[in-house]
């Protein structure tokens, strides 16, 4: 004998709800042959389609997110204005430059203030040199999307770069001093020329030129240096004004080299490209080592058997 199955009661959707569709209604009582069937179509939305709809809605209200507070947001600490702010300044070169001559300075037996002093003059003075490239390539280095440029990547504007450089200048100018009259108007010479060479003759033949000159200055800014204003020590030997102008023509060889490429595109025709184009890459970074690393040599050696000074 079979049981029968108990008679369901109405469910009366409470009032003050509203439904899915934003209204106020009673959901008909549910009858046993849609109960044994299941939904038949055109059944109306009951507490299922409810609960279904509410979280769909709560989702779409946690994802939503104001753009200008994300824009606002930086995306990483390296992408802090201090952080990009060295990254323009090619530091890298800058420090290993400020350590080659405050280095020198110690074996020729400066003071240790002194030594502070010529790491921090180097140091800024490079920095200028760095952010003022990246400021001159800046179209350059877009077009290419050369990597570890803030100032083409957008991270770092350029009107920041240019406020910073400024800065910098005023701050070089006293520093350089402080190592006497003589010593600091020949470095804040070397980073003129650098400047120029950044503008004028870098894209072209002579483009080794400024680097000859620049590095021919630093004997002259160790030789002249002390500390304080006035003046100080005396001519550094012509043999050291030499070498240091073909170590530059070195070092500039071997920092094009990793864009000739696109300077090839651009072109470019100065001394790196040529000969670049000529020997090949491989073959020009070996070369071009070689000689930086004997004129090095030569340099310390000649350093060590006539001294810095006349």
């Amino acid at each position: 004998m079979s049981k029968s199955r108990p008679r369901r009661l109405p469910f009366t959707r409470p009032r003050g709800r509203d439904d899915a569709a934003g209204t106020t209604a009673e959901t008909p009582a549910e009858t046993p042959a849609e109960t044994a069937a299941g939904t038949p179509a055109g059944t109306t939305a009951g507490p299922a389609a409810e609960t279904t709809a509410a979280p769909t809605a709560a989702s779409a209200a946690t994802v939503t997110v104001d753009p200008a507070t994300a824009a606002e947001r930086p995306r990483r600490v390296g992408d802090w204005l201090p952080f990009v702010l060295i990254r323009a300044a090619h530091p890298r070169q800058a420090v290993l430059t400020a350590l080659v001559l405050a280095g020198a300075a110690a074996v020729d037996g400066r003071p240790g203030r002194e030594l502070a002093l010529v790491l921090a003059t180097v140091l800024v003075g490079q920095t200028i040199l760095g952010w003022h490239n990246d400021l001159v390539d800046e179209s350059a280095d877009r077009t290419h999307e050369r990597s570890g440029k803030p100032i083409a990547d957008g991270r770092l504007e350029a009107g920041t770069a240019w406020f910073a450089l400024c800065c910098a200048v005023l701050l070089v100018v006293p520093l350089a001093i402080s190592n006497g009259v003589s010593a600091g108007l020949c470095y804040l010479a070397s980073v003129a020329v650098g400047m120029i060479g950044n503008v004028v003759l870098r894209r072209g033949p002579l483009s080794f030129l400024t680097w000859a000159i620049a590095f021919a200055l630093y004997p002259a800014f160790l030789s002249y240096g002390g500390w304080g204003g006035g003046d100080h020590g005396a001519a550094p030997e012509p043999i050291l004004v030499a070498l240091c102008a073909l170590l530059g023509i070195g070092v500039h060889v071997l920092l094009a080299l990793w864009g000739l490429v696109a300077d090839n595109a651009d072109g470019w025709t100065y001394l790196p490209l040529k000969l670049g184009l000529r020997l090949g890459a491989t073959k020009l970074l070996i070369g071009a080592s070689v000689y930086t690393a004997v004129v090095a040599a030569a340099l310390a050696y000649a350093a060590s058997r006539v001294g810095l000074r006349q």
